[in-house]
């Protein structure tokens, strides 16, 4: 017995539920590339403006324009991921970047790898969707150097109440002390950052951990920023002074020769009164005297019987 063919509409139905179905599949992809590429975006603005721009040029880092074109996405994903290793496994691309960029090595962001993968999805974009560099296409605010010496060594205060950089920072400029050692010097960071913008885009991004904690809530202003980066621009002309070295060396020299007089004054005067004769002499007896033990024979600073007599 032959099967009866279906209907007409029922065969059409089929094909158009198969044909939206293949639709919505493919369009899938692209809907969660858009929502890796927003995720992304703002993993980029919290960790990489500080040192990237997308399409504005460079920075402490690379411009990353068109990098997903450039870079293979494994390589992306590694580097992103833990630059740290892929410099101490001497990737030659890696280490040519390094040394293109005055040797400043990209820190590790500690990125997950969703975290990663958003970003590409970013920057294969290529910024669009937002600006990627709010610092570096800000107008650029003229900085007072003398301003950013006060505010750099704590003489004037942040507005919004941070410390100053020299609770831990050094740099060439304030003399022969420096400032504080728990971060790195400063002295030659804006030649070495690539130029004041780069060292402004760095400062507003706090881009490091210990940065991010001090200044994520209390951060400078622009004028401030502009203050800070104009002093540490002229700060870098010189490296630190060899004199400076001397100048510390002939303080230590000052102070020791102080102690050293003090400490020899109080001990002459351990004989002023004569309190070591009387403690080697040999008492005699019949007499009242100090202590009730009789004066000791031998002649006495004045002063010691006076001291005596007086409580006789």
């Amino acid at each position: 017995m032959m099967k009866k063919k279906p209907p007409a509409l029922l065969r059409w139905l089929s094909v158009f539920a198969f044909t939206m179905i293949a639709a919505i599949w493919a369009a899938l992809p692209g809907v969660a590339n858009a929502a890796d590429a927003a995720a992304g975006q703002q993993v980029f603005q919290n960790n990489c403006t500080a040192c990237h721009t997308i399409g504005k040029g460079a920075l402490v880092g690379p411009d990353l324009k068109d990098v997903t074109t450039r870079r293979p996405h494994d390589w992306l994903q590694q580097w992103i991921s833990a630059p740290d290793a892929m410099l101490a496994k001497k990737d030659s691309y890696a280490t040519n970047l390094m040394h293109q960029f005055h040797d400043v090595a990209m820190p590790n962001l500690g990125l997950s790898a969703a975290d990663v993968d958003a970003v590409i999805a970013y920057l294969a974009t290529n910024g669009a969707g937002g600006s990627s560099a709010a610092a570096a296409a800000a107008p650029a605010v003229e900085g007072n150097a003398e301003a950013g010496k006060e505010l750099f060594t704590g003489v004037a205060r942040y507005a919004n109440g941070g410390p100053p950089c020299m609770a831990c920072h050094s740099v060439g400029g304030i003399g022969s002390l420096g400032g504080g050692k728990l971060a790195p010097d400063l002295t030659t960071v804006v030649s070495r950052f690539g130029g004041p913008s780069a060292v402004d885009a760095f400062v507003a991004g706090t881009p490091t951990p210990t940065m991010k904690a001090v200044w994520s809530k209390q951060p400078l202003t622009p004028q401030e920023r502009a203050n800070v980066v104009a002093f540490l621009a002229q700060a870098a002309v010189t490296e630190r002074p060899a004199s400076a070295i001397w100048q510390l060396g002939g303080l230590a020299a000052l102070g020791a020769v102080i102690l050293l007089v003090i400490a020899a004054i109080r001990w002459q005067n351990r004989l002023r009164f004569g309190v070591r004769r009387p403690m080697m002499a040999k008492p005699t007896t019949g007499h009242s005297g100090p202590y009730h033990g009789g004066w000791f024979t031998g002649p006495y600073h004045p002063g010691w019987k006076a001291r005596y007599s007086k409580n006789r």
